[in-house]
Parts: structure tokens; C-alpha cells; sequence
């Protein structure tokens, strides 16, 4: 035989083959799909720096909640925009607040065909626009923020969600939420836990989405992008105090972290593409360098391959669709 013998071009010959041998797939029931919710609106309204995304009325969140159930997304991760803020984010934790009536409103419309989650943090809820209470002097007040994280656990949970997602990088916050859910009767509410958040600049277009009232940074909670065996030791803890699953946020430029939480950890991995990752890609496939699906598909896959068994994308619908054409 000549020279090459051995040809690895052999799987890779039609698309039937690669197919058969591909080693990384994406499932639609891995992907949930983030939804903001606006106290007021009568109608969607368009998101400028997040094309395709919406913020939504009540009504048409219950229709968008039943079109993913239709799409076969595996959960639908909720955020609400206040029409009122306040220094201590008080929207949060009353249960008529727009975040506790849109859970009601989703879980009353798909029941339990896929995973209600909640946004556990105040900074959509608070004036100035931080995840905590702030101390007289600006700063943000870890342990008086812990109890109202409690507290709004516990009115999501009455409010019928399924898994919250404490996001505020507060330390300490996922056992003071599980205790808290417990003593309250709602032992079988999960907590995701956004273990490894770090102070990234691709969260501009999200904080457009909740109309963000953030003056300053989060740098004194959220992590140091240069960081990873920080990490590891934030995700060891959250698992320690009880968290059902742990989160990367963002995905593409932590690849690497992903890896290695999932290397280090036994509990499921989630990672979080974000809005500015999201918006990269509609903004170069708008400009027609990119192409739009394959590129979005190929994103999705290169975050499954590193290990997150869960991935978080504004995509998620529409990817499910185009996943179960191919699959």
C-alpha cells in the first residue's frame, strides 16, 4: 500500500460517517434558555445590543415558555426587569415583585415539562445597580446581602420555581440559600450555583436587558478574569455548602475553566454564553462575515466538548430546532 497507510480521512469522508463518529454532541434537553420579563409592558420590546431577544410582557413570557417546552430546552432561566428600584432591591423579595409573579405565570403555563429557574441576585432590583446591600461607605455588605438572598429564595420557592441560581458571588451564599430553603419547607428546590463568575466585559448587552443602574464595577465580588485555581477553591466551597450544581460564567473565554471545574468536581457543570459572546456572533453574521448557524452550533459544541453538561444561551431554542434536524 502506498504511502500514507494509515488515513483518518476515512471517517471523515461523508456526512453520514462523521455523524456516526462524532464525539461531542449537543442535546437540546442541555440547554436553557435565558428570558427577561418587564413589569408593565403590554408588548415584547426588542432588545438593541441583543438581537432576537426580547424583553418580555407577562403574556407573551407564558408564550415563550411554551414554545421552548415545544423546542425541547431543558430549562428556562428567568430574570425580571422592576419598573421601581430601590436601595435595598426590595422587588426581589416581595412575592408581587414582576420576578415572583413571572415564575407563577411560567410554572402555571408548563407545569413540569421543563426546569423553571430563577435569577437569585438583587443588582436588577437595587437603584444602584450592585448585587448586595451596600455599608454606609459604598461598599457592597456581604453578610447583610446573605440575608436577603435567604429571604428571596424563599419567596421564588413559594412562588414555585424549580432551581434557583444564586449569581452575586456573595461568600457564603449558596449554604445560607439551601438552609434557608429548607427551613422553609422547599428541600427539593435545586440550587445552581454561580460558582466561578468572573468580572467580565461581555455583560454589556445583559445589562441592557434588565436596564442595569450599575454606576462603578463588581470587581470586589466577581472574579479576576486572570484567575483559575481562585476558581476551583469557589466552586469547592459552593459544592461543600451544598450546591446541586455549579456554573462557569462566561463560556468561550473560560473554556479552560470549565475544564478544570469539571475535572475537579462530581455535581453537573453549567456554563453561561453570555450576552456579549451572543452578540459578537449576530453582529459579524449581520455584517455577513460569519456564518450564523454553523458558527452558533459550533460554539455550543466547543463548550459541551469542554466539559459543561448544561450550557445557558440565548440561542437555546432556536439551537434545539436546528439540533434535532440534524440528529
Amino acid at each position: 500500500m502506498p504511502y500514507p497507510e494509515i488515513r483518518p480521512r476515512r471517517l471523515r469522508r461523508n456526512a453520514a460517517v462523521r455523524r456516526l463518529v462524532s464525539e461531542t454532541r449537543v442535546d437540546p434537553a442541555e440547554l436553557v434558555v435565558p428570558m427577561f420579563v418587564k413589569e408593565g409592558l403590554t408588548e415584547p420590546r426588542a432588545i438593541a445590543s441583543l438581537p432576537g431577544v426580547l424583553q418580555h410582557s407577562r403574556d407573551s413570557l407564558r408564550k415563550a415558555a411554551v414554545e421552548a417546552v415545544q423546542a425541547g430546552v431543558g430549562g428556562i432561566m428567568l430574570f425580571g426587569v422592576p419598573e421601581r428600584r430601590d436601595p435595598t432591591g426590595s422587588g426581589g423579595t416581595d412575592p408581587a415583585g414582576i420576578l415572583n409573579v413571572a415564575i407563577r405565570d411560567v410554572v402555571a403555563e408548563v407545569g413540569d415539562a421543563t426546569v423553571v429557574m430563577s435569577d437569585l441576585c438583587l443588582d436588577e432590583f437595587t437603584s444602584h445597580g450592585h448585587c448586595g446591600l451596600l455599608t454606609p461607605d459604598g461598599g457592597v455588605d456581604n453578610d447583610a446581602t446573605l440575608a436577603a438572598y435567604a429571604e428571596m429564595a424563599v419567596a421564588q420557592a413559594d412562588a414555585g420555581v424549580g432551581m434557583v441560581g444564586p449569581s452575586g458571588m456573595m461568600d457564603g451564599q449558596v449554604g445560607v440559600v439551601r438552609r434557608a430553603l429548607d427551613a422553609a419547607g422547599h428541600a427539593d428546590v435545586a440550587v445552581l450555583a454561580y460558582a466561578a463568575k468572573y468580572a467580565s466585559a461581555f455583560y454589556g448587552p445583559f445589562r441592557d436587558a434588565v436596564e442595569s443602574a450599575l454606576d462603578g464595577d463588581r470587581r470586589t465580588y466577581q472574579q479576576d478574569p486572570a484567575n483559575l485555581r481562585e476558581s476551583l477553591r469557589e466552586v469547592e466551597l459552593d459544592v461543600a455548602e451544598g450546591a446541586d450544581l455549579v456554573m462557569v460564567k462566561p463560556a468561550l473565554p473560560y473554556l479552560d475553566v470549565v475544564a478544570a471545574v469539571r475535572a475537579a468536581v462530581d455535581v453537573p457543570v453549567a456554563a453561561y454564553q453570555v450576552s456579549g459572546e451572543y452578540a459578537m456572533v449576530e453582529a459579524a453574521a449581520a455584517n455577513g462575515w460569519i456564518d450564523r448557524e454553523r458558527v452558533m452550533l459550533e460554539t455550543l459544541t466547543s463548550i459541551r466538548r469542554a466539559g459543561a453538561q448544561i450550557i445557558l444561551t440565548y440561542w437555546a431554542v432556536e439551537a434545539a430546532e436546528l439540533l434535532r434536524q440534524r440528529y
